[in-house]
């Protein structure tokens, strides 16, 4: 039997509102946001004191990373569809034919190549795993992305 310690994003409030396009996908090529939760596994055996990894060292840093997502627009550096110019000031967009213009402090660029909750999932469990320490008792961890209630993505990496 494997044990793992669990965060639920939705009951503990690890959550954050963005915006973003996935020029991938013709409905989903416009404009438009979610509320996500993050939720995160870690599979592994307790030490001597009972414990895989510490609740709130977890918790602060998936907080850490919504913080940086929360209320901004998300912007994947590595799209190959869309066309994206970054100033002191601004970030131009063009995507699908539209031209898109926001204020820097307003994005947030990432190193993927698509917003989507898969590609999310990828990107904040590589976070969690540079940032966490990562013991001999940790075997394994997952992320999910929630792009609303009941309907995400999940990864996980073995050690």
């Amino acid at each position: 039997m494997k044990s793992y310690i669990y965060i639920d994003g939705w009951k503990t409030n690890i959550r954050f509102s963005s915006a973003h396009i996935i020029p991938e996908y013709e409905k989903c090529g416009r404009l438009h946001g979610h509320t996500y939760a993050i939720h995160a596994k870690i599979y592994g055996k307790p030490d001597n004191k009972g414990i895989i990894v510490d609740f709130s060292v977890l918790k602060n840093v998936l907080k850490t990373i919504i913080n940086e997502l929360d209320h901004r627009i998300l912007i994947p550096e590595k799209s190959s569809v869309t066309k994206i110019e970054k100033t002191n000031e601004k970030i131009i967009i063009d995507s699908l034919g539209k031209h898109y213009v926001f204020p820097l402090n307003d994005c947030v660029l990432l190193p993927i190549n698509s917003t989507s909750a898969e590609n999310l999932s990828q990107y904040i469990l590589d976070r969690v795993i540079k940032e966490i320490p990562l013991s001999k008792q940790i075997e394994g961890i997952e992320i999910g992305v929630d792009e609303g209630y009941g309907q995400g993505a999940r990864i996980s990496k073995t050690f």
